[in-house]
């Protein structure tokens, strides 16, 4: 039975006229300012609802108090779309600087396998160039000493001696 009676001192202390723990005579903050900080949050309120001319005037200034957060929003959202505008054409900007140089890039490709073809077009004509250089010299160094032969021998078997070896020397 004893959790009965705490439940029942508990239902009954909730359900008191007094929500606050402390008895009804001591306020919750004082109902003035403390060192510049107003502790009570319905200091504002009493004293607006004591005075009905502040009561306007604190009504027109939440009226205007409204506005100008309105117009604050307002602002904020416009810039905001100001913003969101002008990153997306950035960005649009952006997309096309980077396709432009992309195009180039790729034009730059194509220039560069053109003109590697046609130097390895070049390259392939002088090296057959050069082969064929290298076999006519071989033939022609060839004959060189197949004339020279021919002249030692037609000199050896010369009737004059002036064309002699042992006379002249023949280079």
């Amino acid at each position: 039975m004893q959790p009965q009676a705490d439940v029942f001192s508990l239902h009954n202390y909730i359900n008191s006229s007094n929500p606050s723990p402390y008895p009804s005579h001591f306020p919750i903050s004082p109902p003035y300012p403390i060192n510049g900080l107003n502790l009570n949050p319905f200091y504002g309120i009493q004293s607006a609802t004591n005075n009905p001319q502040s009561m306007s005037l604190s009504s027109n200034s939440t009226s205007d108090e409204a506005e100008e957060q309105q117009t604050d929003k307002n602002i904020i959202n416009e810039r905001k779309q100001r913003r969101m505008i002008s990153n997306r054409e950035s960005a649009r900007r952006s997309r096309m600087r980077k396709q432009r140089h992309l195009d180039e890039l790729w034009s730059q490709v194509m220039w560069f396998r053109v003109e590697n073809y046609q130097l390895l077009d070049k390259l392939n004509n002088l090296s057959e160039s050069h082969e064929k250089v290298l076999q006519e010299n071989v033939q022609l160094k060839g004959e060189t000493s197949e004339l020279k032969q021919v002249i030692s021998d037609m000199k050896s078997q010369s009737p004059f001696s002036c064309f002699r070896d042992d006379i002249i020397p023949i280079e």
